[in-house]
C-alpha cells in the first residue's frame, strides 16, 4: 500500500481536494446552520440512528459529532450492505461489538431490512418508553450514506401500522439535498418521532485518503474533488489489491458473441445505474451492461497481468494507471478525440464502481480490537 499513499501525497495531497488547493473544504451555509440545528436536537434525543456507508464504515462517520453520539442511545446502521464485501464485513460487526456498539447491516430500500432495525430500536428504547409520554429517535449521517432512502422506508412501514397520510422525506442522487431538520411521527402510545436532518460533513477533511473515500461512496460532490482524481484513486486502490486479477476468473462469456445487438443504439445508459426514478433495463440492456463490465474488467486486468513494474513504486503505479485510463478509453468505447474524454472515461468507471457492477468492496481497514468504534 506504500505506493498507494505515495500517489495520493504527490498526485493529489499537493492538488488538494477542491479547486483551490488544499484539503477538502466543502461546508455550505446549509451545513453549518445544519449542523447547529443538529447539536440542539441531539440533545432532545432519546435515540440516534447514526447511518454509516457500509463500504467505509469508519471514513463515514462525522468526526465533529462523535462525542455528542457517544454519549446516548445509539445504534450505528451500516448501509448499502449489497455493495460491500460479505467476506470482510463480518469483521466489522466484530469489530463494532467489541467495542460494545449496537451495529446493524441493512439496505434502506428494503422493509425487511429496515423492519429489523426498527426492532433494534425499540428494543434499545424498551427501558424508557414505560416512563416517556413521547419519543424523539434522530438520523444523522454524512451525505449520501441513505438517511432519506431509510426515512421512506420507515414510513411505508409506519403507514402500515397507522394508516393515514404521513409525508414523506425528499430522496436525491446529489450529496446534502435534505436541508432542514423535520420531525416523522412513526408510531404511538407512546408516540415515536424520527427527526430526520441533512447530511453534513465536517468543515475541513485534513486526511487525503478519508476525503477521497469520502468522495469514492459519492458523499462529496464530484465537482469538489474531481472526477479524474476519484478515478486515479479507485484504480490505485484496485490495483494496490490486485483486484483485476481476480477477475480473470469471472468473465467466462467470450468477448465475442454477446447477447445484446452491438451496433443498436441503446437508450439506457450507465448513469441511469445510480438511484433514481427511471425505467428498470430490459434484458438487452442487462447484457448490454454486463458486457461493458467484462470489457472493463478484461482491459483492466490485461494491463495488470503485463506489468512488469513495482506497485509499491510511485512513478510505476503513476505509469499503469496511465495505460489503465488508455485501456479504459477503448473498453468504454469513449471517442479518442472526444472532447473531455478522459473525464468521460472517469465518470463511466465511477458509475460502474458506485452502483456495484464491478463487485462488492469495503475501503476501510478494520481497526485493532483495541481502538474505538467511532
Amino acid at each position: 500500500m506504500g505506493g498507494l499513499r505515495k500517489v495520493m501525497k504527490k498526485g493529489l495531497g499537493e492538488m488538494g481536494f477542491n479547486m483551490g488547493g488544499g484539503a477538502i473544504n466543502w461546508f455550505p451555509g446549509h451545513m453549518a446552520a445544519a449542523t447547529r440545528a443538529i447539536r440542539d436536537r441531539l440533545k432532545l434525543s432519546d435515540l440516534v440512528i447514526e447511518v454509516r456507508d457500509a463500504r467505509i464504515p469508519l471514513s463515514s462517520a462525522n468526526g465533529d459529532l462523535q462525542p455528542l453520539l457517544s454519549g446516548k442511545r445509539r445504534v450505528i446502521a451500516l448501509n448499502k450492505k449489497d455493495l460491500a464485501n460479505p467476506n470482510i464485513m463480518h469483521k466489522w460487526l466484530h469489530y463494532f461489538e467489541s467495542c460494545e456498539q449496537d451495529c446493524l447491516l441493512i439496505n434502506a430500500h428494503s422493509k425487511s431490512s429496515v423492519q429489523k432495525l426498527l426492532e433494534l430500536v425499540e428494543l434499545k428504547l424498551r427501558e424508557v418508553i414505560s416512563r416517556e409520554p413521547t419519543l424523539l429517535v434522530m438520523v444523522v449521517g454524512v451525505p449520501n450514506v441513505g438517511k432519506s432512502a431509510l426515512i421512506n422506508s420507515i414510513h411505508q412501514i409506519a403507514s402500515s401500522r397507522f394508516p393515514g397520510k404521513i409525508k414523506r422525506a425528499t430522496v436525491g442522487p446529489l450529496p446534502g439535498v435534505t436541508q432542514d431538520i423535520a420531525g416523522y411521527k412513526i408510531a404511538q402510545r407512546p408516540s415515536i418521532y424520527v427527526l430526520d436532518s441533512p447530511g453534513v460533513l465536517v468543515p475541513s477533511i485534513p486526511d487525503i485518503e478519508t476525503g477521497l473515500k469520502l468522495a469514492l461512496a459519492g458523499s462529496v460532490k464530484d465537482s469538489v474533488v474531481g472526477e479524474e482524481r476519484i478515478a486515479q484513486y479507485l484504480l490505485a486502490v484496485l490495483n494496490s489489491r490486485s483486484t483485476p486479477l481476480h477477475w480473470k476468473h469471472l468473465n467466462n462469456r467470450r468477448m465475442e458473441g454477446i447477447q445484446y445487438e452491438p451496433d443498436r443504439q441503446h437508450e439506457y445508459r450507465l448513469k441511469d445505474l445510480l438511484p433514481k426514478k427511471t425505467k428498470s433495463p430490459n434484458a438487452s440492456d442487462v447484457d448490454y451492461i454486463g458486457d461493458v463490465v467484462m470489457r472493463v474488467q478484461h482491459a483492466l486486468y490485461a494491463t495488470v497481468s503485463e506489468f512488469n513494474g513495482n506497485l509499491e513504486d510511485e512513478n510505476d503505479l503513476e505509469n499503469l494507471i496511465e495505460q489503465q485510463f488508455e485501456a479504459l478509453q477503448k473498453a468504454l468505447k469513449v471517442p479518442h478525440k472526444a472532447t473531455e474524454a478522459r473525464l468521460m472515461v472517469s465518470k463511466k468507471f465511477l458509475t460502474l464502481f458506485r452502483s456495484g457492477k464491478l463487485g462488492p468492496f469495503i475501503l476501510d481497514d478494520v481497526p485493532d480490537v483495541s481502538n474505538s468504534a467511532s
